[in-house]
């Protein structure tokens, strides 16, 4: 433990305030994760649109009274806190955390690579768990922030660290390895994720390469000749290289490989030890990633008989949090690959943003060895639950059931607990699940994806998948290209881009978007009913919905005399003294909106209306297109002059809005005082062409239904229209224009991704069923997964395939299409 001096004296930092000499126990970058308020030291982290600082008021109200800062701050109001200054708080969090790590000898492995750094780090835990009490980085936290705040767990209980690093730029590892100070160095392969900040792969290796400077021991394999001769030559006095491969030389000589279809065996050579090891897995990169671990049980002594019973039991890691709809109106969260404090921490997190439910659930299992006794763990785990809002709590496993008591001291509404998952199947139909997010955390054993399939509504095969990492990297993107003070709306019209409704609207609210925009009122209704609680404009009303509208406090866009008079005589008739509106004006693209020529109409309304004008705003026409910068131009001189000429009849400020996505990026110097993100929320920017630093964030996947082989003269499909002239095998998937599959992209205009390969359709599309040619395709198989749009494939190809737009593409794939939501 250590005191708020001890950090202060380690810092060399400089008291802005003193007060009481507190512990410091947990560190703290983000005040929505705030947990243990008198023992957490808060970070006022600056980064892109976001400064930690304007949160240290609300924090303190909270209970913090330790903070670290960059920048001057008001300490009224804030007497018995501790502050210190320094001059960069994301190189004190590092300093502290590699501090800490220097307090420790047990022996730590660090871990890096461009993939399969979080896979071989939980399945060396997996594997070791035997043998060692194990610390490690909670699921990727392989950051700047995300390392030393994966050290700072480490305690005197642990015997083992695994912590693995990740990098995006040049100069980024030596802090990180300042912090891990690894025995062991692994380096998994070298691909080209994250190379935009690096002028070279060679470069990027080279920065890679600097967490194992000071290891005894680094593990690889032999990879391309250029990536061997750079190893090789980095390879210091003191050091041992010990690599994997079919290469002569390797420490770990693969002799022979037998692969099935789910798994391989593999004939081996370790120190002249010839033995076999039968794995659970075929892939290449799960091969390289099992012989990682191999090699590293190998090199810790552990015998090639144990390891083979290790290794069977080695399962397959979901490395995301998926939220899906279930049963009975729930949601449902998955994360039962594992269970541990720091996960768990993350899964309530993210079981937080949820606001769809008032109701909140958690099936939490035994916790495994964590270095604790058991009444501190379920101490601590029954704060956790209490702290993040859980109403019902269902434990499963004899240790958790045991220290039942500590859970009904806090006041769950709903406990309920089996010795066992078999126990809790059994009773399945009396737990009745309804209207609730339900998150479902266990440790391997306990075989909770038998729980979740009960959960889990079953319906369509197709699925769409939403990446809530790269919608908040896209997000974060665009945040920091806002002027200072700049706020942002985010548009969640039409299904939120087909993505979904609350779900995206959930993660916006959580990451602080200022607005939220919806076309229709029964779209703002939907918001507030899962509990968004952001202002929502909604851009088409009508008469109809004004009561909706009101009930549920929803911001109308109010764009023509017509609509303006209604409006006004229906918000008297309710007594209403004033509400929230927007102003839409025409400066072109002809659509909806006030004409200049209303602007009499407007001057002389707006003094006397029920009205208090949120905001004013246009849309422009071709932001995206240099050939019309002119004409854009045009249109914000004519939103300037109206948008003044309103100022002098509305006696209060207003926002003033006119950018969308492409303006954004395209001109930043008519952000005025809030601009309007769209399409670019889900990777797309038509300003970017193919510089997009965006990433798409929606996968649609289908399954084959039925394989055949056909013969010359037959035909696939309705109208004949898939004529056969030669021996053809086909695939029937399922999908169709029902599901949102274009029709036009039939008869060989569309093409879909199946194992790594784009293969085209044939014959017409159907309602419900599409056929695909899969001729010379080996190992095809019923059953197997067929990408419509996604990874390999953008939305983008199919889009000009059909002769549209990506918008047109996201926005008709149908409800009835399953949605899952992961976060990674």
């Amino acid at each position: 433990m250590y005191s708020i001096s001890d950090i202060a004296e380690i810092l060399q930092g400089r008291w802005v305030q003193k007060a009481e000499n507190g512990l410091v126990v947990h560190l703290l970058n983000d005040s929505r994760k705030l947990l243990f308020p008198q023992t957490s030291l808060f970070f006022a982290i600056v980064s892109g649109n976001r400064n930690g600082h304007q949160f240290i008021p609300a924090l303190y109200q909270q209970g913090v009274r330790h903070f670290l800062v960059s920048e001057e701050v008001d300490i009224s109001g804030l007497k018995e806190a501790n502050i210190i200054w320094v001059p960069d708080t994301v190189k004190a969090l590092q300093v502290i955390a590699a501090h800490h790590r220097r307090q420790f000898s047990i022996l730590v492995i660090g871990i890096t690579g461009s993939n399969g750094k979080t896979i071989v780090k939980e399945w060396l835990n997996q594997l070791l768990e035997p043998d060692y009490r194990i610390v490690r980085s909670p699921r990727s936290y392989n950051s700047q922030i995300g390392v030393p705040l994966s050290v700072w767990l480490m305690n005197e209980q642990h015997q083992l660290g695994l912590f693995e690093a990740g990098i995006s730029r040049k100069g980024e590892m030596q802090a990180l390895a300042d912090i891990i100070q690894p025995g062991i160095g692994i380096f998994t392969n070298l691909g080209l994720a994250h190379s935009e900040g690096f002028a070279s792969m060679q470069e990027k290796l080279e920065e890679k390469w600097k967490l194992f400077d000071t290891c005894k021991v680094i593990i690889t394999h032999y990879q391309d000749d250029w990536i061997n001769e750079f190893i090789e030559s980095r390879v210091q006095a003191g050091q041992r290289l010990v690599r994997f491969g079919q290469h002569a030389s390797a420490d770990l000589l693969i002799k022979t490989i037998s692969r099935k279809e789910d798994s391989a065996e593999l004939e081996l050579q370790y120190k002249e030890l010839d033995f076999r090891l039968a794995l659970p897995f075929s892939s290449d990169a799960a091969l390289e990633n099992s012989l990682t671990c191999i090699l590293v049980l190998l090199e810790l002594g552990i015998a090639p008989d144990s390891i083979q019973q290790r290794i069977s039991g080695l399962h397959a890691i979901s490395m995301r949090l998926e939220l899906k709809e279930g049963i009975n109106q729930c949601s449902v969260i998955n994360d039962s690959y594992s269970a541990d404090i720091s996960s768990l921490v993350i899964a309530l997190d993210f079981l937080s943003q949820q606001q769809q439910h008032s109701k909140k659930t958690v099936i939490v299992s035994d916790i495994p060895e964590t270095g604790w006794t058991s009444a501190q763990l379920y101490e601590r785990v029954a704060a956790l639950l209490h702290h993040h809002g859980v109403q019902r709590v269902i434990g499963v496993g004899p240790d958790i059931t045991e220290h039942a008591a500590i859970f009904a001291a806090y006041g769950f509404s709903e406990l309920q607990w089996f010795a066992a998952t078999d126990l809790l199947l059994q009773h399945w139909e009396e737990l009745n699940f309804r209207e609730e997010t339900i998150l479902v955390k266990g440790a391997r054993r306990f075989q909770f994806e038998r729980i979740s399939a009960l959960l889990e509504k079953q319906v369509h095969q197709t699925v769409m998948e939403i990446n809530l990492n790269a919608m908040l990297q896209n997000l974060k993107w665009y945040q920091q290209r806002l002027q200072k003070g700049t706020r942002l709306m985010a548009m969640v019209k039409a299904f939120s881009y087909g993505s979904g409704s609350f779900e995206i609207a959930n993660l916006l609210q959580f990451h602080g978007v200022d607005y939220l925009a919806v076309a229709y009122t029964d779209e703002g209704v939907a918001l507030r009913k899962a509990g968004i609680h952001l202002p929502i404009m909604v851009m088409n009303v009508a008469p109809p919905g004004f009561d909706a509208l009101v009930e549920h406090n929803l911001e109308p866009v109010l764009y023509s005399s017509s609509l303006f008079q209604s409006f006004a005589n229906f918000i008297r008739q309710e007594g209403i003294p004033q509400y929230p509106v927007h102003l839409e004006l025409e400066t072109g693209m002809n659509r909806l909106g006030f004409a200049l020529a209303e602007l009499p109409f407007l001057t002389a309304q707006l003094p006397g209306s029920p009205f208090k004008i949120q905001s004013v705003f246009s849309h422009l026409a071709a932001s995206e297109d240099a050939a019309f910068d002119a004409f854009t131009k045009e249109q914000v001189q004519r939103f300037e002059q109206f948008s003044e000429a309103l100022k002098e009849v509305v006696q209060y400020p207003f926002l003033r809005h006119i950018e969308n996505t492409s303006g954004i990026f395209r001109h930043p110097q008519w952000q005025f005082d809030m601009v309007r993100l769209g399409i670019g929320l889900y990777g797309f920017d038509a300003a970017m062409a193919g510089l997009s630093p965006l990433e798409e964030v929606s996968t649609l996947v289908t399954t084959i239904a039925q394989i055949k082989d056909l013969e010359p003269g037959e035909s696939v499909g309705y109208g004949r229209r898939g004529r056969i002239i030669s021996p053809t095998r086909i695939a029937t998937i399922r999908i169709g224009y029902a599901d949102g599959y274009p029709r036009s992209l039939g008869n060989g205009v569309g093409k879909l991704l199946l194992k790594g390969q784009l293969v085209p359709t044939i014959g017409s599309v159907c309602m419900d069923m599409t056929m695909i040619d899969i001729t010379g395709l080996q190992g095809v198989r019923e059953g197997d997964p067929v990408t419509v749009f996604g990874k390999g494939l953008p939305v983008s190809n199919v889009a000009e395939w059909a002769g549209t737009i990506p918008y047109e593409i996201l926005t008709g794939i149908s409800q009835r299409v399953k949605r899952i939501y992961y976060q990674e």
